[in-house]
């Protein structure tokens, strides 16, 4: 699967700090992209997926090795997934979607 590394702070709109440290709002749309989702960015979007679910950011010690195998089968099933999922919709723009997400928080916070 190919693809670019797009960095946590652009898939979620955050800085690079809050979403190593953080819950985010909102999981971004994978699917119809070009170029496709990289395997970060579903990595990154299924262990968001666990860090809500948990309500937590970091597992505890005890809770370490049921997180990280909740976040792989996520990803791994996320990935299938997203490779089974068939469109005539034209691929979405990075780009121009991220812009219209700004758009919209800004409309909204003013």
């Amino acid at each position: 699967m190919g693809g670019i590394s797009v960095s946590a702070e652009y898939l979620f709109c955050v800085s690079a700090e809050e979403y190593r440290f953080g819950m985010c709002r909102n999981i971004r749309t994978l699917h119809n992209f070009e170029p496709a989702a990289t395997s970060d960015e579903v990595h990154a979007a299924a262990l968001q997926y666990v860090r809500k679910i948990a309500g937590t950011t970091k597992p505890s010690q005890a809770n370490v090795e049921a997180f990280d195998f909740a976040v792989e089968e996520i990803a791994h099933t996320t990935q299938h997934l997203l490779d089974a999922l068939v469109t005539n919709a034209p691929p979405k723009n990075r780009e121009i979607e991220a812009e219209k997400r700004r758009a919209r928080f800004a409309a909204r916070t003013g």
